[in-house]
């Protein structure tokens, strides 16, 4: 009788397996590494059928050149660039992921942060429970009408054009910045196309990012980039990471160019105490202080997200395993 399939849940989950082993376990062995960094899947995954992958770890070469008969990794998730996909495609080994999860959320999270800081929720409760300034209504500063502001979307997939929909109902004016986006999907959406970057920076009262990180994304939104935005603009990122250099954010508040930023994503999670914008963030006397909101790369998620992305990605897994078609791939 030969051993049964094994499906390695790789990092991020630690808990009960119930959900994985209802999809997979007439079928497979689930086994949860919970790993914290690559290292940990040594003499771990070598032996895998299909790979969970969340977004703690990344798969490199180091790993994927040790697999001996994976027949899918599923990144758990939008974003796959912790995933080495040409490498894997190399070795004949099909990425996948789970682009539609956590697309209400995000859209939410992103709207919830431009609405927290355009209308002064955050700063008037930041600066209220510190004790500073008076009970008045002036203490955020100047604060403007969204109705008819440009709502500037870098990326309009799945989760921007959620965004944009959200946007369009608090009757914001959205453009967007995606050259991959198809003729006609601006007019599907009743929203606008910028034909450049600079025309959608130049114009938005808030730069929301929803693209993937690849060598065009990385660092879009820097010091040169955020110059370009209209004075006392905002910029969220709910993305990934690596897209916005958040090293300048601090400078980009104390001079008045934006006037809040919020960032749910870091290149590096979490960031190191002596980051630029941690320490801005943490100072009472910094103008980032009440102006800043971060989140720990939380934005994708509910208890229904969450579930609906284990679920996927164990039926994709499960798909791999029996040798039907698979969806989703990405390499």
């Amino acid at each position: 009788m030969t051993d049964r399939p094994k499906v390695v849940i790789a990092d991020f989950l630690a808990g009960p397996l119930d959900v994985e082993r209802e999809i997979l376990g007439d079928i497979a062995d689930v086994v949860s590494l919970g790993a914290d960094c690559e290292a940990d899947l040594v003499n771990c995954v070598e032996d895998a059928d299909a790979i969970m992958v969340y977004h703690v770890i990344s798969l490199t070469a180091r790993t994927l050149n040790r697999l001996q008969h994976c027949k899918l990794i599923v990144r758990c998730g939008v974003g796959y660039d912790n995933i080495d996909c040409s490498v894997a495609r190399a070795c004949g080994i099909p990425v996948a992921n789970v682009p539609d999860y956590g697309t209400e959320e995000v859209a939410d999270s992103a709207i919830g942060m431009t609405l927290a800081l355009a209308r002064g929720i955050h700063p008037f409760n930041s600066r209220l429970r510190d004790g500073v300034g008076a009970w008045s209504y002036l203490e955020a500063g100047q604060i403007v009408r969204l109705r008819d502001r440009v709502f500037g979307i870098i990326g309009l997939g799945r989760i921007g054009t959620a965004t944009a929909l959200r946007a369009k109902a608090l009757g914001m004016d959205v453009a967007f910045y995606d050259p991959y986006a198809p003729d006609g999907r601006d007019k599907a959406l009743g929203v606008r196309r910028s034909e450049t970057f600079d025309e959608l920076l130049a114009q938005s009262h808030v730069i929301s990012a929803h693209c993937p990180l690849t060598d065009e994304t990385r660092g879009m939104l820097r010091a040169e980039t955020i110059e370009r935005m209209p004075r006392g603009s905002f910029l969220i990122n709910t993305a990934r990471g690596a897209v916005v250099d958040t090293t300048c954010i601090a400078d980009a508040i104390a001079s008045g160019r934006l006037a809040g930023a919020g960032i749910d994503v870091f290149e590096s999670e979490p960031p190191a105490d002596d980051h630029p914008l941690m320490i801005a963030w943490r100072d009472p006397a910094h103008r980032a202080h009440h102006r800043v909101i971060l989140n720990p790369h939380s934005a994708f998620y509910s208890e229904e997200g969450l579930m609906e992305m284990r679920v996927k990605g164990s039926q994709a897994c499960r798909r791999a395993l029996l040798g039907e078609p698979l969806r989703n791939v990405v390499n």
